[in-house]
């Protein structure tokens, strides 16, 4: 078995919340997260575009930043991303041959092992600044073992509901989890939740009280924001979309600034950013596909609100998800935007949901159903659509679309 093999056969022991064994790991790997700065970025939704973009940032004000992320959409390397460059396959298995016996040893998780490489990879790098996201909740998170010199929480919304509680207090609370006393912080959390971040003593900079938002929408292009902080204004530009597009890159620009960086290099890296698979726009037989890992409610309704800013009635959309999820609460907001539905499921995810299963959210919707991602491509009408939920399906899709083939997800995973 290689060490590739072994490592993603871990994740069928599922997720064991706790930071004792990843703590056990990074100790006989020698604490390779003491060699650089690191910043933690949580929240239901907009953590991978968040971390994304301040690490532009942290690259356009000279520093070496690493960017960690989960989960990847095509290459494991994906996770590992250092200078704006992905480490290179050979580096990230040598590196995780190395560290296997190790997490044998500590009987470490799947999400245990790849934070650890991450850290192992960043520190190896040269490393200056490392953005690390997430990956479930905050609290007993492996990320949270670091310690971050910046916490960063973009909101909260339900999801993970069996892990981290059913509402929407429980789970800020767990996400509180990163925040630590007296160091600062940014968030872009709603007025109801926000006492429970403010508890933990951080210096805490939230959007709506001591962070202002302006947004001037460039269309298919991205927004112009203007950010009001305390006793200074940031103009710069992102081509993210939607609204929340927006406010995930002035979190980032507000990171960026608590942590040292001008404004010069926060309108660079900030319009530089790239982030696959969310809300990203790729041509496809003479029309266009937007895809976005919407998969919970709440991501569902921002990129139906993200179309009607766009100025888009209906269109077709195909979806795909895992059958844990909840997927009436995204069929509900995706009926708003749908002219019709084409359920599908990811070909490698041992946990999505059979279409059949997921047809009975869209009654009243023209639906057909697709055995798998291509099939569905297949069947889009010309102009444009949707394709949208699990990365898993995102990351069958996306290769099709550039020309890649179905196969390259299937290497790493």
């Amino acid at each position: 078995m290689t060490d590739l093999d072994w490592l993603f056969a871990r994740q069928r022991f599922g997720v064991h919340p706790g930071l004792t064994r990843v703590a056990a790991l990074l100790g006989r790997l020698g604490e390779p997260q003491t060699a650089f700065r690191t910043v933690l970025v949580g929240g239901t939704n907009g953590k991978g575009s968040t971390a994304a973009t301040l690490a532009g940032i942290l690259t356009a004000g000279g520093e070496r930043s690493g960017l960690f992320t989960s989960p990847h959409l095509t290459r494991f390397a994906e996770r590992f991303v250092v200078a704006g460059q992905e480490v290179p396959e050979e580096t990230v298995l040598e590196a995780l041959g190395r560290l296997r016996p190790h997490a044998e040893a500590v009987e470490a998780s799947f999400f245990e092992i790849v934070t650890a490489l991450g850290c192992l990879l960043f520190a190896g790098s040269g490393v200056t600044t490392a953005v690390m996201e997430v990956g479930l909740g905050g609290r007993l998170d492996a990320t949270n073992v670091l310690d971050p010199a910046l916490s960063v929480i973009t909101g909260v919304a339900l999801d993970h509901t069996e892990v981290l509680g059913g509402t929407l207090e429980a789970i800020a609370g767990e996400k509180a989890g990163i925040l630590r006393a007296g160091r600062p912080a940014v968030t872009g959390v709603s007025a109801s939740v926000l006492p429970r971040l403010d508890a933990q003593g951080a210096d805490l900079w939230a959007l709506g009280r001591e962070l202002t938002l302006e947004a001037q929408s460039l269309g298919w292009e991205g927004w112009e924001v203007q950010l009001a902080l305390p006793h200074t204004r940031l103009h710069f530009c992102t081509p993210l979309l939607g609204e929340h597009g927006a406010r995930n890159a002035a979190l980032a620009a507000a990171a960026a600034w608590r942590l040292g960086v001008g404004e010069q290099a926060i309108q660079a890296g900030a319009a530089g950013v790239r982030w696959p698979g969310r809300l990203e726009v790729l041509p496809w037989r003479g029309g266009r596909v937007l895809l976005d890992g919407a998969h919970n409610p709440d991501g569902a309704r921002a990129l139906a609100a993200a179309l009607r800013g766009l100025g888009v009635e209906r269109l077709p959309v195909v979806f795909g998800a895992a059958g844990d999820k909840d997927v009436a609460g995204v069929a509900a907001a995706l009926r708003e935007v749908a002219s019709e539905v084409i359920l599908t499921r990811a070909v490698l995810s041992p946990r999505a949901a059979d279409p059949a299963d997921l047809a009975a959210h869209f009654q009243g919707l023209p639906l057909r159903l697709s055995a798998s991602p291509a099939e569905a491509l297949a069947l889009l009408p010309p102009g444009l659509a949707a394709v949208c939920g699990s990365l898993y399906l995102i990351g069958e899709v996306r290769p099709r679309l550039l020309g890649e083939g179905g196969e390259a997800r299937e290497r790493w995973q």
